[in-house]
């Protein structure tokens, strides 16, 4: 595959996949081992860089789910929009 990547529901066998317990459980656990990690380094971070790399990670997650639906938002546009969210609801707490 190389670089390009099948989404889950463009498989033939969606909805109705199978996998391997065996071999995924180890690899999970893995990801769910080096998740931590990262979360103990973002700690050592300090707030701001916290922040940023929160706001890095969604302004990501939201364009990749938008990809899902054949929809390109602009980078730029999304971040600001987060910011903007993440601000209001700062000033409301």
């Amino acid at each position: 595959m190389c670089g390009e990547y099948i989404y889950i529901h463009e498989r033939k066998e969606w909805p109705e996949f199978k996998w391997d317990q065996a071999k995924l459980a180890p690899l999970l656990a893995e990801v769910r081992h080096l998740q931590g990690r990262l979360l103990g380094r973002m700690e050592a971070l300090g707030f701001q860089l916290r922040e940023e790399a929160t706001l890095q990670t969604l302004t990501q997650d939201v364009i990749k789910t938008s990809e899902i639906e054949g929809e390109k938002l602009d980078a730029a546009q999304v971040r600001s929009s987060l910011a903007s969210i993440r601000e209001y609801y700062r000033l409301r707490l």
